[in-house]
């Protein structure tokens, strides 16, 4: 492609995707531009159009393969079905292929000083092309932690990124050397922007990583800063570089859900909506960026506003099915969080006929809020709660070889329904808003959380009142005094809080089934001393769960959780210290 067919400024390339020539040789300088192209594709819905831009050229650029490669491992990482995974770790294997022919044969810490000494075209198409394979690796190694959150999974995403962090570190090294000689230059730039994005995702991905895993790979070369992963990440954003915007989505997924799904919470909603503000004006209906801002309205409270964003993301465009799963995923959940269990039913049934990704976890999840509802909407809808539950242990998949854990937790508990008289769970709908850490959303809310404190004091009292109680009878006792301690907590009252944490822990030896409650309901008491100033008392009964507890369901999530929450103590305890 000629240098000037995609010459215009970057703020204008979303208006230039239509007009650019079909390409007759690409340079270094030329494919970089044509991928910021596909890029603004994807950013503005179009992503078939961004796949045919680059589909020519794929074996035979490494950009052109670096940005095929990412675009299906962001469907693939959207939607977490097994088949988009499979369809994208097949195209990283042939864009690191094709990356692997434009690299030198030895290693680039080794040929430093040959680099430099030589023309800069040819040394700097050797750069780029470490960058591009280091990317594709890392990559690979996202799909890996995708798949599920199983140790083995982790330590085999781990084992996969030791030559993507050798070579983003040998990356970092030929930047520092080569920023005299090359500052002012477009690929100088691209090169920068790209090893920022490099270092400060893997720095931030291997810092969320238990104590466990991270000796293992601390013995072999690794290490997670995550302050400085995020400080890379922020200074990737303010470039004009290819990598800009994905730094920024990056930043985006770590503050949204990374936090609060294996995190105590550390993410920054202020940072991201900065982020996501002129992105907002560049893509008004780019579905990617109106989800993001979806998202933030919903961890700020405004439940409403939530709902309409995700609802015109869904509008918005039809092309990539995948973004109206998450959407719907996200509307689900919005609805529970109110208490709206018809509306948020309805988007379980569209996710039970239409996603891929598991079927197990909506069908249980459409049952759990079936089983919220009254007898007579439930008629309505002409489903039989009882055979929703006995059909999701059928319904359980593998992925890579392994369980998806909350497809396992869904499985396990719906075995209730076996029995002949089944023993109905207690409040399932909103056990499973605590395992995906809805509460830190609805606890935003002083309704919604004064409304799911009466929801659960009345089934507090269905308890109390049974006349004759079934073997899950401690169990769902204790569950509902961890809920209630939730959004006690939530609501203001931590010494209310800490007497239902207290009362599951008295229980401990009386819990038959539901064993993940007591390291849980450790972890949750941990977090109201935090809150309450008391980091000992904190540390303490976080490291109590993590070091004494074992083999019980979710425990990888809360292993991940313990680790932000001791992390954010230390930090914390850093920086009161004089």
């Amino acid at each position: 492609m000629g240098d000037a067919a995609c010459a215009e400024d970057e703020d204008h390339f979303e208006d230039a995707y239509d007009r650019i020539p079909a390409a007759c040789q690409m340079d270094l300088r030329s494919a970089i531009q044509e991928t910021q192209c596909a890029l603004n594709l994807v950013l503005n819905n179009k992503f078939s159009e961004a796949l045919d831009l680059l589909k020519p050229w794929w074996r035979d650029s490494m950009y052109h393969a670096l940005g095929y490669s990412s675009i299906l491992v962001m469907q693939a990482a959207m939607t977490f079905e097994h088949r988009d995974i499979q369809i994208a770790m097949a195209t990283i294997k042939e864009a690191l292929r094709t990356c692997q022919r434009f690299r030198k044969k030895n290693s680039v810490v080794g040929s430093l000083s040959s680099l430099l000494s030589r023309q800069r075209n040819l040394q700097e198409e050797e750069m780029h092309a470490e960058l591009c394979y280091a990317e594709c690796l890392l990559q690979k190694a996202t799909l890996t932690f995708v798949q599920d959150e199983n140790m083995i999974s982790f330590i085999k995403g781990g084992i996969k990124i030791r030559s993507s962090y050798q070579i983003y570190k040998d990356c970092h090294n030929v930047l520092n050397v080569a920023r005299e000689l090359s500052s002012q230059s477009d690929s100088h730039r691209q090169f920068e922007g790209g090893v920022k994005l490099g270092i400060g995702s893997f720095n931030l991905m291997v810092s969320l990583l238990p104590q466990r895993i991270l000796r293992l790979l601390e013995f072999m070369g690794f290490s997670g800063n995550r302050e400085f992963g995020l400080s890379q990440l922020r200074e990737g954003t303010t470039g004009s570089s290819l990598r800009s915007i994905l730094c920024t989505l990056t930043l985006l997924f770590y503050h949204t859900y990374v936090s609060l799904v294996l995190g105590s919470g550390e993410g920054s909603v202020a940072e991201a909506e900065a982020l996501l503000e002129p992105y907002l004006h560049k893509y008004p209906k780019g579905a990617i960026i109106q989800f993001y801002s979806a998202r933030l309205a919903a961890l700020r409270g405004n439940l409403e506003k939530a709902c309409l964003g995700y609802r015109e993301c869904v509008n918005g465009q039809q092309e990539w099915k995948q973004i109206h799963h998450l959407c719907y995923w996200e509307l689900m959940w919005t609805h529970s969080y109110r208490q709206d269990w018809p509306q948020a039913y309805g988007y379980a049934e569209l996710l039970c006929r239409e996603s891929r990704w598991s079927k197990a976890i909506y069908v249980y999840q459409k049952a759990a809020i079936l089983s919220m509802m009254s007898a007579e909407d439930v008629k309505k809808t002409g489903e039989d709660v009882v055979a929703l539950f006995r059909q999701v242990e059928g319904l359980k998949q593998r992925l890579a070889g392994k369980s998806i854990p909350t497809e396992k937790f869904a499985v396990r508990k719906s075995r209730r329904y076996k029995a002949r008289a089944p023993v109905p769970l207690v409040l399932p709908a909103l056990e499973m808003m605590y395992i995906w850490s809805g509460f830190t959303i609805a606890g935003k809310r002083a309704d919604c959380t004064e409304a799911l404190l009466v929801t659960i004091e009345a089934a507090e009292e269905r308890l109390r009142r049974d006349s004759q109680p079934s073997e899950f009878h401690v169990d769902d006792g204790c569950l509902v005094q961890m809920l209630k301690g939730l959004c006690l907590k939530h609501a203001g009252r931590p010494l209310q809080a800490e007497l239902c944490f207290t009362h599951v822990l008295s229980s401990e030896n009386r819990i038959r089934y539901d064993h993940y409650l007591v390291p849980f309901t450790l972890y949750e008491l941990g977090l109201l001393y935090r809150q309450r100033g008391d980091d000992a008392k904190a540390a303490a009964y976080m490291e109590n769960a993590k070091s004494n507890y074992k083999d019980y369901s979710m425990e990888s999530r809360l292993h991940f959780r313990i680790h932000a929450a001791l992390n954010s103590l230390k930090s914390s305890g850093s920086a009161a210290s004089p």
